[in-house]
């Protein structure tokens, strides 16, 4: 790996856009091995990043993108040269240089294997996003939520983690309504497995303390308003896994759902989900999905395309999931 060149997209400073550099070996950060990066993704935080808007990268220099997956060319920690790995999270693209570069340099104890059905790019398709969707699906089947329970809500439909929560619920046979600001994509949400679309419009007003019992449980990547008038119509002893914060950080709600009705609220990080935790998720997502199955929710990218998706991803108008072909970044 002598006069190892790779080109990286890396903030440089508070506030500032990420800009494409070219990095040498003595970049890479210290850490257990060294992957070739084959392939990354887009989620919402790497648009945040991207375009230098706060609350992702919190140390500079820092190479963007929260999600990689490649082939290790120096072995470390367990692993042999040639195996083909799968890394998410991990402060990736906050603490850590991440996946939008031809080389990284990663620790060991948050790879993984890449999954043996989904390979490197069908990982990427799922990506954080994906993870994150059966994060909460195994937190909702943990506090009793079957496929025989009831309906079961996904806010944000359209976007990764809604795209893959609704389609993974489908499949492991629950009955899933998916909520949406988009009348057009409700033939894309059918597909994917959904039996009622909500328009998005109608959990988005000012919310009372209680409401009609509708949903045993819900994916909730959007959060404010909407979380709060979805946790006012979930029925007794249901429960709502929240993972996001699309439209908005604050919880405008009461007490009244869960010292009335027994509801709970969970939350979902992927970021630090334990190596143990990972492995059962992604597991399930290997029996659930193929490659030809994410085709309907992931499209492809080219890493010079990565500046102009970064800014259209925090408008709301990328559906599904983007795998970003990172190879060409290493030279």
């Amino acid at each position: 790996m002598n006069n190892l060149t790779y080109r990286a997209y890396q903030v440089s400073a508070p506030k500032q856009e990420a800009e494409l550099v070219t990095l040498t070996e003595s970049d890479l950060p210290e850490g257990d091995l060294t992957v070739r990066v084959r392939h990354s993704s887009l989620n919402y935080k790497d648009g945040l990043a991207m375009t230098g808007k706060p609350g992702v990268v919190r140390t500079f220099p820092l190479t963007c993108g929260i999600d990689l997956a490649g082939t290790v060319v120096d072995a470390g920690g367990g692993f042999a040269n040639g195996d083909e790995v799968v890394l998410t999270g991990a402060n990736l693209s906050e603490t850590r240089p991440g996946g939008y570069s031809g080389y990284q340099r990663i620790e060991a104890e948050s790879v993984l294997k890449a999954p043996v059905r989904l390979g490197t790019w069908g990982a990427m398709a799922v990506g954080t996003a994906g993870l994150t969707a059966m994060l909460c699906i195994l937190r909702l089947r943990g506090a009793g939520i079957d496929p025989g329970s009831g309906p079961v809500l996904v806010t944000g439909a359209t976007g990764g983690v809604g795209s893959f929560a609704v389609g993974a619920l489908s499949r492991l046979g629950y009955e899933v309504h998916a909520s949406t600001g988009k009348d057009t994509e409700e033939p894309y949400l059918k597909n994917l497995g959904a039996t009622e679309v909500i328009p998005r419009e109608s959990l988005a007003a000012e919310t009372p303390a209680l409401g009609k019992q509708r949903w045993i449980g819900c994916i909730d990547s959007v959060g404010g308003a909407t979380l709060a008038n979805v946790l006012s119509q979930i029925k007794y002893s249901g429960a709502v896994a929240s993972c996001g914060l699309a439209g908005g950080l604050k919880l405008p709600t009461t007490v009244m759902p869960f010292i009335l009705r027994n509801v709970s609220l969970l939350g979902v990080d992927s970021v630090n989900a334990s190596p143990e935790l990972r492995r059962e998720a992604w597991a399930e997502l290997d029996d659930l999905f193929a490659v030809d199955d994410l085709r309907a929710v992931a499209i492809d990218a080219g890493w010079e395309q990565l500046p102009k998706l970064s800014h259209k991803i925090l408008t709301g108008s990328i559906r599904g999931r983007v795998v970003v072909d990172i190879t060409g970044m290493a030279n």
